[in-house]
């Protein structure tokens, strides 16, 4: 591909609303959404790492949707905050492709996590005498390689089609972020490549990965209704229940949001999903695994019980040296 020449330097993020009076509201409203979902995120990692009894593929992959759910936060949500309180909301040429690039990877790592997991309760459910050894460390360690490489290539080469398109004149972008449709739109050459590129990719990989979580689904729920036991039926309704809640929220959206012609309606639209997509659903996930799965929420009692009886020692122990200094 040859590349076109460009001459703009930087663009200027118009960011979600020209009214100053609301620029100091949204700051406190999305910093405050940036805080719980980098704390949230952060926190369920940290819980199944200290946590022996979440040390299962399950939860591995969890932990990584974690880890991807606050990188794509964090690629996002600072500059849009910076928008908010800069006068000179800019953003230069190379960390626009940047931005670009961390967003379509980071989204085909999540989506494949996503499938992974769905893989996951499949093996767990429908085969669960040759869980343990199909669904080893190594194994899991490789299996979630698999989205971290295609997606970082995928990121890569819609990137590079970007590159290759040409500014020359107007440098605004309607958006709080270098989404590609906004983006496209500057462009002041050929873009066809590049959009049908990015409706093929977007359209094929959501899909396939759909598809393979309903695939799942489809041996999944036959195989729970023949679970005898009440309890087992509640365990796998509510690994499930979880799960489906995050990929029906999180497909949807992106359904929306990519398979649609570019125009100036789409970007508008785009942006209100955007801001739902970037900001709210990394924040939901860590919620929607924690209020609805029984046994992260007893990790969580457990942890908070055992930080309690330490600050209680703790005070104990501090009391009775101060005793003993009195004597």
């Amino acid at each position: 591909m040859k590349r076109n020449f460009t001459s703009v330097t930087e663009f200027i993020l118009l960011g979600l609303t020209n009214y100053a009076e609301l620029q100091i509201l949204l700051f406190v409203l999305f910093l405050v959404v940036y805080v719980v979902t980098v704390a949230g995120n952060l926190g369920m990692i940290l819980l199944i790492k200290a946590n022996a009894r979440l040390h299962t593929p399950m939860y591995f992959f969890l932990s990584h949707l974690s880890f991807v759910d606050m990188c794509f936060s964090s690629n996002v949500t600072p500059k849009m905050l910076q928008i908010f309180l800069s006068e000179r909301k800019t953003i230069s040429y190379s960390a626009c492709l940047v931005q670009c690039y961390l967003f379509i990877a980071l989204v085909h790592v999540e989506i494949y996590i996503l499938a992974l997991m769905a893989f996951d309760r499949y093996m767990a459910i429908c085969n669960p005498l040759l869980y343990g050894s199909k669904m080893s460390q190594n194994v899991c360690t490789s299996l979630v390689t698999v989205p971290y490489v295609y997606g970082a290539l995928t990121g890569l080469m819609e990137t590079m089609w970007t590159y290759n398109l040409a500014f020359c004149g107007h440098n605004e972008i309607n958006h709080f972020y270098c989404a590609d449709p906004p983006l496209i739109k500057l462009a002041c050459s050929d873009t066809y490549h590049k959009e049908t590129s990015m409706f093929v990719v977007a359209g094929f990989n959501l899909s396939l990965s759909l598809l393979i979580i309903l695939t799942s689904y489809l041996y999944i729920f036959p195989a729970v209704l023949k679970i005898s036991s009440t309890e087992g039926k509640r365990k796998a309704f509510s690994t499930c229940g979880s799960h489906l809640t995050a990929v029906i929220i999180f497909y949807a959206t992106l359904f929306f949001m990519y398979l649609r012609p570019t125009s100036r309606e789409s970007v508008e639209q785009g942006k209100m999903v955007a801001v739902f997509y970037t900001t709210v659903i990394p924040m939901l996930n860590p919620m929607i695994y924690s209020l609805r799965n029984k046994d992260v929420k007893e990790a969580i009692s457990k942890e908070l019980s055992h930080k309690k009886m330490y600050f209680s020692e703790k005070k104990r122990l501090n009391f009775l040296l101060y005793s003993w200094h009195i004597l």
